[in-house]
């Protein structure tokens, strides 16, 4: 019965990250090819999908709770019985943490995007670019007749 609740865990865990890695793969690869505006953007997105599915699988696969079950946490009482209840509840926990690690990481990346964003812009409009004229040049390089 525990080798099936964590087998359990592990899949809902790997559905969520999935899911999650899918719903923002196209905005993290538009933030990043214009932060970075290189092909190593395609890499920063990879490893920020990467990041979801071990952040998702460990916030959602706790071991420690999990433990509950194979060791008996009072001698008196004995180990916890896995009953529907208790695997409803740890099918909603297992949901939740990998959502709420998920939600911390994304929260932490975005954060750190707009700072970088704001860092880009504030270059881009010391040097006179603008996202519609990417090529206009510095006043500095242009031909006087």
């Amino acid at each position: 019965m525990f080798l099936t609740l964590l087998l359990v865990t592990l899949s809902l865990s790997i559905a969520v990250s999935w899911t999650a890695a899918r719903v923002f793969r196209k905005p993290l690869g538009e933030i990043y090819s214009r932060i970075i505006q290189d092909s190593i953007s395609a890499a920063w997105q990879r490893y920020t999908l990467f990041a979801t599915y071990v952040v998702g699988i460990s916030g959602g696969v706790r071991v420690y709770e999990l433990e509950r079950y194979i060791t008996p946490q009072n001698p008196e009482f004995g180990m916890l019985s896995l009953s529907g209840d208790r695997w409803i509840l740890e099918i909603y926990r297992t949901l939740i943490a990998s959502l709420q690690s998920i939600a911390w990481m994304y929260l932490l990346v975005f954060i750190v995007a707009l700072i970088a964003y704001v860092i880009v812009r504030g270059f881009e409009l010391k040097r006179g670019l603008t996202p519609h004229n990417p090529s206009a040049r510095e006043p500095s390089e242009e031909k006087f007749d």
